[in-house]
């Protein structure tokens, strides 16, 4: 079985919504949803990509995957103290990033390139995990960890 950790640093992007035109072509118009080029979820793919592509298997993952997410987004300025304790937490500050984006977005622009480079055949095949949205500690860098196991495919009668 495999079991494949790799982290990725830059500002997590969330998939955004399709964006929808007609085209022509010939006599025939049909609809095609796209995502415009200059989204920011682009440079976060491509960052997800250059990192995954580093521990690619051999040949796409097969059968059931489990897929484990941890992001870390930046702390806004009013996470921190000022004047002499600059720089240090406040006692308040929260663990847990619970404002958008939200984590099926996140999830989302995460599976749709693990498919598109070939990691594994579908992300149908994501079956269980956890995806967690913290704020970075003080000295951690913005990103997230991805932890991906091939499943042991198991008879349901067991």
């Amino acid at each position: 079985m495999i079991d494949i950790t790799f982290e990725v640093t830059g500002d997590p992007k969330p998939q955004p919504r399709q964006r929808h035109r007609v085209v022509r072509r010939g006599h025939k118009a049909f609809a095609q949803n796209y995502t415009p080029k200059s989204d920011p979820v682009n440079t976060w793919k491509d960052l997800i990509a250059l990192e995954a592509k580093r521990v690619l298997p051999e040949k796409p993952l097969s059968g059931p995957v489990r897929v484990t997410a941890e992001y870390r987004f930046r702390r806004p300025k009013s996470h921190f103290r000022t004047g002499k304790h600059a720089g240090e937490l406040k006692p308040n500050a929260p663990l847990f990033h619970t404002s958008k984006p939200d984590r099926d977005n996140l999830d989302k622009s995460f599976m749709d390139i693990m498919t598109q480079i070939g990691f594994w055949d579908d992300d149908c095949q994501v079956v269980d995990g956890r995806l967690t949205k913290l704020y970075a500690a003080p000295g951690q860098r913005p990103g997230a960890v991805f932890s991906i196991e091939q499943l042991e495919e198991r008879n349901a009668n067991q």
